[in-house]
């Protein structure tokens, strides 16, 4: 391109160029773009321009090209796809009459800060520095970044991407990798996010972003991401569901003071995950399911006023929960696991009480468990589980077992000690002990020689039947009490 051809405005970008100066229309600094096609020619650039300029334009010696340009109205398509540029790109402020193309380029570094956008094709894009789009709005068209690498940082903070609620992504990241993290803060968007595949070296955030799709619709959809870094997502709004199944977190995800909304569907999938902590604190509880299947981590951070109406854990394993709640209080949320009785979740829960040294709480969650468990059996087995509960508490409670024991031998021994049972053979018959001889009745594997020297009769022989039976149902709770107390250890 010849400068003859050239508009005053674009000679001025032209001739600043080769020396990397700033070239800026606003005439404030609190100027807004999206005025933009108000702007007349005096700040018109059409995008021909801008190619040819980065493509072929001279370069003066000792002098490091690059083009700085801000508060211009870029008309035309900017197609640079497929081109290999070695110089620094900034169009900030600007206004884009189309949507940039640069598919499968490379640059050094492109910063399009606090412009409006209708889009931005830019899948495959390689660039070795910095992609920053901080406070650019996008407007009917999706961000397409799928398959970019990005060598530097990916700078979101405070964009605007109005899509479509349904249909194709947003905001397409799908398998981008970013060498030093992506920032994305005060992000609003109306439409899907799409970072499956993705791979981060540093770390993800999205705090204080507001994220809106339709009904039953992904939010962002994070499946098989990987993030050497943390994820941050601390006072987001979301409307529509978070998935990251499959996701490797090394850091932190965190949901502290999260708003999540997907009602009648699952508002956090993050099953078959492995994350370093996953902290759900000061939040609402989720307006869906919380799904965390298969899921591994080294801490959970989960407050009970946060969880949930329905939750999943099956097979869901973390090494410390926090912070440290009474067992009652972390029993709910296994009772609210939409596949009925988990063992697994109560396995867990029971670990993690015991790693801290908090016996009793560890008790009482496996009691709980045997108690949810019941439930499941056919009438007879939930009978025997009523016994063993009201005996020894399934074995959690042998104290009850020593006071059932104590109030039959008081019942018994003042019974026969108000009516001696006759002797069966009265020249060899001990001296009869009512206090021993209902020991015989009710212990089944000690004998006092009592109980087989005398013999009761009527309304006494059946309270005999009554203390043998009942030895033997408090024995056998007894042993199996002993062994699981033993198992356990």
């Amino acid at each position: 391109m010849e400068i003859d051809n050239l508009t005053p405005a674009e000679e001025r970008v032209w001739r600043a160029f080769p020396r990397a100066q700033d070239v800026d229309f606003r005439q404030s600094a609190d100027e807004d773009p999206a005025r933009g096609a108000e702007w007349g020619p005096e700040r018109t650039v059409r995008a021909s321009v801008l190619r040819a300029l980065l493509l072929s334009a001279p370069q003066e010696d000792g002098e490091i090209a690059a083009l700085r340009l801000a508060g211009a109205r870029i008309t035309g398509v900017l197609r640079l796809q497929y081109a290999d540029i070695d110089h620094a790109v900034r169009l900030s402020d600007c206004f884009f009459e189309e949507a940039p193309v640069l598919y499968g380029a490379r640059l050094r570094q492109l910063n399009l800060r606090g412009s409006v956008l209708p889009g931005l094709v830019a899948a495959t894009l390689r660039v070795d520095g910095v992609l920053r789009v901080s406070g650019c709005r996008f407007e009917g068209r999706p961000v397409r970044l799928g398959g970019a690498q990005i060598a530097g940082a990916l700078f979101m903070d405070g964009a605007r991407i109005e899509g479509p609620l349904t249909g194709q992504p947003a905001l397409q990241l799908n398998h981008v990798t970013v060498g030093d993290g992506l920032s994305a803060s005060g992000l609003r968007i109306r439409g899907e996010i799409r970072l499956t595949g993705a791979s981060v070296a540093g770390s993800i955030t999205f705090n204080e972003s507001r994220m809106e799709v339709g009904p039953g619709e992904p939010a962002l959809d994070a499946e098989t991401l990987a993030v050497e870094g943390d994820v941050l997502l601390r006072r987001v709004d979301v409307r529509g569901w978070i998935g990251l199944r499959g996701a490797r977190i090394a850091g932190r995800l965190d949901l502290s003071h999260a708003r999540l909304s997907n009602p009648g569907d699952a508002a956090l999938r993050a099953s078959s995950c492995t994350i370093g902590e996953l902290w759900v604190r000061r939040s609402p509880p989720m307006e869906g399911t919380l799904n965390l299947r298969r899921t591994q981590m080294d801490v959970l951070f989960l407050e009970p006023e946060s969880v949930p109406d329905e939750v999943l854990l099956d097979s869901l394993v973390y090494t410390s929960l926090s912070p440290h709640e009474p067992a009652e209080r972390r029993l709910a949320m296994l009772e609210r696991d939409g596949e009925g009785y988990v063992p697994h979740a109560y396995e867990q829960l029971t670990a993690a009480y015991r790693r801290i040294g908090d016996d009793e709480a560890a008790r009482l969650v496996q009691l709980a468990k045997q108690r949810r468990h019941r439930g499941t059996l056919p009438w007879y087995g939930r009978l025997w589980g009523y016994v063993q509960d009201a005996t020894v508490g399934y074995g959690f409670r042998p104290l009850r077992a020593a006071g059932w024991l104590v109030s039959l031998l008081v019942i018994g021994s003042v019974a026969y000690a108000l009516h001696h049972p006759e002797p069966l053979k009265p020249d060899e018959a001990p001296q009869f002990n009512p206090v021993f001889y209902t020991l015989d009745l009710l212990l089944p594997v000690i004998s006092f020689g009592q109980e087989g020297a005398f013999a009761p009769d009527g309304r006494y022989q059946w309270l005999s039947y009554a203390l043998v039976l009942t030895g033997w149902i408090l024995a056998t709770t007894v042993v199996t009490g002993i062994t699981r107390t033993v198992s356990r250890q």
